[in-house]
């Protein structure tokens, strides 16, 4: 990892506005992830080192999201971490992390969401999500933790689903 170039690309995102960053969270980025790799925590840590430095220095406070990926084990490690280093909330993907039933992917969210508050991830089947119905979303909106959800599935009539989902929970105006 080139340290001063990721400083800089942190920088200038908060030199423009940024009102908040998401570290580890696009496609691109879920190879940190891998133990193997062994990016996860220092991208997140040098993430965390900057916008503090930011903040401190006057500039304005910035909302901090981790993505957090992997089986239930490796999500509460990363969530674990994420805490540590003051981030406010997990963007959880599930495509990494359902198990194959709804049943599943709603403990892992719940055990994420005991360490972090959570954000639901619906991202397109076609880049390694999952179809995740709206009885799936209707069910996760009801869990207390939960704080946004990213739609991406780039199909109107899931994301139609997902929103339907939380209206119904009632959850409308905090979600």
């Amino acid at each position: 990892m080139d340290e001063r170039r990721q400083r800089a690309l942190t920088r200038y995102y908060l030199a423009v506005g940024a009102g908040g960053l998401a570290i580890g969270v696009h496609t691109t980025q879920f190879a940190i992830h891998d133990s193997k790799v062994g990016l996860y925590g220092p991208v997140l840590t040098l993430a965390a080192e900057t916008i503090e430095e930011h903040e401190r220095t006057g500039g304005a406070a910035v909302v901090r999201v981790a993505g957090i990926v992997g089986d239930t084990q490796q999500a509460t490690s990363e969530a674990a971490l994420a805490t540590d280093l003051g981030f406010h909330v997990g963007l959880v993907d599930l495509g990494h992390s359902a198990g194959g039933t709804d049943d599943h992917a709603i403990e892992h969210l719940r055990a994420v969401a005991e360490i972090i508050p959570v954000m639901g991830f619906y991202l397109q089947p076609a880049v390694g999500g999952c179809d995740l119905p709206y009885r799936f979303w209707r069910r996760v909106a009801e869990l207390d933790r939960l704080v946004a959800v990213k739609i991406a599935p780039f199909d109107r009539y899931r994301t139609l689903e997902v929103v339907r989902a939380v209206a119904d929970a009632g959850r409308g105006n905090e979600i």
